[in-house]
């Protein structure tokens, strides 16, 4: 009975050790980011259009708020990932401004006829590390 419990008890341990170190990563000297980006960038599947466009893509979802565009706005503050109903006239664009490492850009790009308005971006507090 005692030879039992012991071989139980071995075979409990080793179990053990070898699911923790399965979740065992060889180096944790890089950032979060850099991290989370090492993994993506050895992901075998191709990104998709939204994570390729540099100012955010045309969102179906609800709109965070709404702002209008007229003739005397000169900028447009946003946070990254924010989703803005945007008027410009008679044009209406509903978007979300994943623009992770841009800071700045002008609003024409996003939305013809919004010539001179620039978007800056603030980075979202709830994805900062810290």
């Amino acid at each position: 009975m005692k030879t039992n419990i012991a071989k139980l008890t071995l075979i409990a341990a080793l179990g053990f050790s070898v699911a923790g170190t399965s979740y065992a990563h060889e180096d944790y000297s890089e950032g979060q980011s850099l991290h989370w980006l090492s993994h993506v960038s050895e992901s075998k599947s191709q990104p998709t259009t939204n994570q390729l466009a540099p100012y955010g893509y045309a969102a179906s979802s609800a709109a965070v708020r709404e702002v209008n565009i007229d003739s005397g706005t000169k900028y447009l503050n946003v946070t990254r990932l924010e989703t803005i109903r945007i008027n410009v006239g008679s044009k209406r664009v509903t978007w979300t401004f994943d623009t992770l490492g841009t800071a700045s850009f002008p609003l024409a790009k996003v939305i013809p006829g919004a010539e001179g308005v620039t978007v800056y971006v603030t980075e979202n507090p709830a994805y900062t590390g810290g």
